[in-house]
């Protein structure tokens, strides 16, 4: 028969909700791992060198965006539930509680580095320099009249944003709900151009729910286009269509370079050097999670934890560095593979 983690996961590959490392039936001696496509080719690297260097089953992981990753860990304890959850933002605290109320409560948080969120297009096409208020005006459900008031947003073009951009129809692909990659663009992105009108940004005191619906909703009459979890989709849709644009995160762009370019946002470029200073508008923090209660029990678990955190792996000269991922500090580092390895319980 199969047991729950089995068919969860033959239901979502069968429905494209999800890739995974492996097509192998799962174990219970091995660790199964799901959530973020940011994360997915930074844990995918650890697992399987994991795998290759010690005796243990290399862990399967799965891409299920970090909302689904974590609404499956937060399902309940047990090894008929994933073992560790990628996301490319924060837990939510709704989700914490989710969680508890399934028996979730002894939850380790692990930061993994940092990442930027790009919006990048083909090499074929003429790089993009866009403000955050660009972004905003471009994408967002509805947008400023000019006379503090809210329309439908009517622009088809990015020269009807901007008379300084191309006349090219407004064409993104990007994240589907499921997301932290779209949770974190909205926040970063959207919110951040939103709030350059004065009114708007008043509103925020005075009415935080309107003001967050208004800055975080994106427009949904085809200018937005969800691409679903797969990024290294939404790269090949790039190369087919040089008018269109993508958002995801800095590795998959890293690792295409050769074919995609990242657009400068408030003149600055999704660059490694300049995403990690802080410089660039766009960037965020990745974490992993995992269930305590599960180490000890399911095979190698506290081995898998200090490779992911090692300084050989996560450091500043790290192989995952390699892959785009850009490192903490290594004091920061140091400080979160201390929580992985004493299972430091998550603390809101």
């Amino acid at each position: 028969m199969l047991n729950f983690k089995t068919s969860i996961t033959s239901a979502l590959i069968g429905a494209g909700m999800i890739a995974s490392t492996t097509g192998a039936a799962l174990a219970d001696d091995q660790i199964q791992i799901v959530g973020s496509s940011t994360v997915f080719p930074f844990a995918t690297t650890v697992a399987e060198r994991f795998g290759k260097s010690t005796d243990f089953k290399t862990p399967v992981v799965e891409s299920t965006g970090s909302g689904g990753g974590l609404k499956l860990f937060c399902a309940g304890v047990g090894l008929d539930t994933p073992d560790i959850t990628n996301a490319s933002r924060r837990i939510k605290a709704s989700e914490v509680e989710k969680c508890a109320a399934n028996g979730v409560t002894d939850i380790v948080e692990v930061k993994v580095g940092y990442d930027g969120i790009v919006m990048a297009n083909s090499r074929q096409a003429a790089q993009m320099e866009l403000s955050l208020q660009d972004i905003f005006l471009a994408l967002a459900k509805d947008v400023p009249n000019g006379q503090g008031e809210l329309q439908a947003n009517p622009y088809k073009t990015w020269k009807d944003v901007n008379a300084a951009l191309p006349d090219v129809k407004i064409e993104v692909m990007g994240p589907p709900p499921t997301s932290g990659t779209r949770d974190a663009f909205v926040e970063l992105a959207m919110e951040g151009g939103c709030k350059q009108f004065d009114w708007i940004k008043a509103l925020k005191k005075s009415d935080k729910p309107a003001y967050k619906a208004l800055c975080h909703t994106i427009r949904e009459d085809g200018a937005f286009i969800e691409a679903g979890e797969n990024d290294n989709l939404i790269v090949q849709k790039l190369q087919a269509n040089a008018d269109a644009m993508g958002i995801f995160g800095f590795s998959f762009l890293d690792q295409n370079d050769d074919v995609i370019q990242g657009s400068k946002i408030n003149g600055v470029a999704p660059e490694f050097e300049l995403i990690a200073d802080g410089s660039y508008p766009v960037s965020r923090s990745l974490f992993f999670y995992v269930k305590a209660d599960h180490v000890g029990k399911v095979d190698g678990m506290a081995e898998f934890l200090a490779e992911f955190t090692s300084q050989a792996a996560s450091g500043e000269d790290g192989y995952l560095a390699d892959k785009g991922l850009i490192p903490m500090p290594e004091a920061e580092r140091a400080e979160w593979a201390d929580k992985a390895k004493n299972l430091t319980k998550l603390e809101m």
